[in-house]
Parts: C-alpha cells; sequence; structure tokens
C-alpha cells in the first residue's frame, strides 16, 4: 500500500484481501539513494511485490502479497514455521518464479537470479573441500575475476568479519559462528545490492548469535545493500529491522529504535515485541500470548497420554519370591 507518509513507529501498513497476504510501503524526507547510516556508497535496490502469489508447483501459500522494501533498509520477516517465509525469499532471490502478480528490482521483473541479489541460507553451505578464503572466493570466480583480485578482496571481508588468518584453514575447523561469519563474508564479496537471509543465525547460541548479529549491523553500514531477513527469534527481528512484516497477520511495523540495545526495555520497543509475538501465538490455535520476552511459544506437540490398561484384562501376577541355594 503506498501511503502519503510515513507510518508512525508502531503503526501498520494495511493487509492484503488474501489469507497470508501482505502489503506495506513506507515514505519519508530522505530520497532513494541515501544509503541508511553512511549517506555514502551505492544504494541498495528497491523490491517489490505486487498482488504476488508465491509457492512451489501450483498451489501458493501466500497470496496477493503487495510490499516495498525501500533500498538500503533491513525489513525483517517474522511467520510460523510453514506460512512461506522461505519461499517469499527464494521468489525475491528469483530462484523461485511467482506464481502470480509481480516481483520487481527497481521497476525490473525479477525472473531469474541475478548478481546484484546474494542469498544466506541458515546452514553455511560452505564447501568443504575449499579452503575458508577459496569459499569467500567463490562468487568472484564465477564472475571471472583475476586470482590476484579474488584473493585480495576475500582477504579483506575476512578481516571485516573477524576472521583474519583463517583463509587457509578447511571449514570444519571453524565454530559455527565462525562458519556463518565466513558466509557472510562470502555473500558481501561481490558486492551485492542486496542480501536475502533465511533465518541466518537459528543454530548459534545465544552469545553468538548476539555478537553476530551486531557483527551484520557493522559490516551492513558500509555498504548500502538493501537487507531482507528472515528469522523466528522476536527479539532478533525488532533489534535488526528497520520494520518488521508479519506474515501471519499482514501487518508491517515501524520499529522505533533499530539496532539500539539499550531500547530494548524502552516502553515502544517492549509493546512492538508484544505485537510481534501475538501474531505468531495467533497462528497456534488455542496457545495463549506468552509475556513480551521475545520468544515464540514452542509448537512442539505435547506427548500422548499413557494408554490405559483395559478393565477386562486379569491383573498380572506378582513376581515370584527370590530362589535360596541349600546350605
Amino acid at each position: 500500500m503506498n501511503s502519503a507518509a510515513r507510518p508512525t513507529a508502531g503503526s501498520h501498513a494495511e493487509a492484503g484481501t488474501g489469507p497470508g497476504a501482505v502489503s506495506g510501503s513506507r515514505s519519508g524526507p530522505g530520497t532513494p539513494d541515501t544509503v541508511k547510516g553512511t549517506g555514502t556508497g551505492p544504494r541498495g535496490v528497491r523490491l517489490t511485490l505486487r498482488g504476488a502469489a508465491v509457492g512451489r508447483g501450483s498451489v501458493p501459500v501466500l497470496d496477493r502479497i503487495g510490499l516495498d522494501v525501500e533500498p538500503g533498509e533491513i525489513l525483517t520477516v517474522v511467520g510460523p514455521s510453514g506460512c512461506g517465509k522461505s519461499t517469499l525469499l527464494r521468489t525475491l532471490a528469483g530462484l523461485l518464479p511467482a506464481l502470480d502478480g509481480e516481483v520487481h528490482q527497481d521497476g525490473e521483473p525479477i525472473t531469474g537470479p541475478h548478481a546484484d541479489r546474494a542469498l544466506v541460507f541458515q546452514g553455511d553451505a560452505l564447501l568443504p573441500w575449499r579452503t575458508v578464503r577459496a569459499n569467500v572466493e567463490l562468487p568472484l570466480a564465477i564472475r571471472g575475476v583475476a586470482r590476484a583480485e579474488r584473493r585480495e578482496r576475500a582477504e579483506h571481508w575476512l578481516t571485516r568479519v573477524g576472521l583474519d588468518g583463517h583463509g587457509a584453514k578447511p571449514p570444519h575447523r571453524l565454530s559455527g559462528g565462525q562458519r556463518q561469519r565466513v558466509q557472510l563474508a562470502r555473500a558481501l564479496v561481490a558486492e551485492p545490492r542486496a542480501v536475502l537471509m533465511d533465518e541466518p543465525f537459528g543454530a548459534l547460541d545465544a552469545q553468538t548469535r548476539a555478537a553476530t548479529q551486531q557483527l551484520l549491523v557493522d559490516v551492513w553500514r558500509g555498504t548500502g545493500a538493501t537487507v531482507v531477513f528472515v528469522t523466528h527469534d522476536v527479539n532478533e527481528a525488532v533489534f535488526l529491522g528497520d520494520r518488521v512484516a508479519l506474515l501471519s497477520t499482514g501487518r508491517v511495523l515501524d520499529v522505533p529504535r533499530p539496532r539500539e540495545r539499550a531500547a530494548h526495555g524502552h516502553p515502544a520497543t517492549v509493546a512492538l515485541r508484544r505485537e510481534v509475538l501475538a501474531s505468531l501465538t495467533s497462528a497456534l490455535p488455542g496457545a495463549p500470548a506468552t509475556a513480551a520476552s521475545g520468544t515464540a511459544p514452542s509448537t512442539a506437540p505435547e506427548a500422548p497420554p499413557p494408554v490405559p490398561t483395559s478393565p477386562s484384562s486379569p491383573p498380572l501376577p506378582p513376581p515370584p519370591p527370590p530362589s535360596r541355594e541349600p546350605q
């Protein structure tokens, strides 16, 4: 939905008309050429969906989507498992065609993968037979960049993500957090204008996850890239995003103080966290909303009750007394 003025913090854009539909856009006093946080560098792309249906095969999992992702913003996407988050991301990447409607980058139809858009997966997806440096160089090698330049740029990005001196190691010698840093370096080494991230920090422990989130913020500020970040974690969505798209309700919410750890307990942030969490619990029939801790309630089924003994079954005989050896 194109709005005449930028929504206020905590407000939402109107939802689309179909089940799972999302509609939202944002406008403000800045120009599209301004890179958020820097004001310099190449701007990110604008990603647009208009009446789009996305899915695999012929059955849409999201229908009649209308959404503008602004150049240089971080849009976090939240929804329950199976609601279409990853499918939406792969459609934006050009790996899946839209079943209906329009999907555009800067006004041009997205018809397939492009070097402007990098995709980061939950698993690190590193090639085990290549060194860390060679993994980072891979997008440049595919584009035919000369070996010396590939090495220089890979080393630069390994340094930026805190892995200076690890380039000659195989991936299996790194921790999970370090491997995700390698994947981030590989995504950014070719200077994409959009980075599409599918729960990339989901397997990390809390401390490593927080450090990797901050690392993403630090390196993103120097690129100007547009980021679409899928996550199940409410705190992560509210910390990273300029806006949060809720696939279960169709709302797109402004984040009042994005990327500020100190704002975690601010009333506006707490209210936003409650609303995001409520969107997840509303997708679970009978599940009560929990406190705004930033963690969605578990969707794992309860253990089945024990099978009752049939009333007609005879009772089991008592165990025999222990035998005694003759003296």
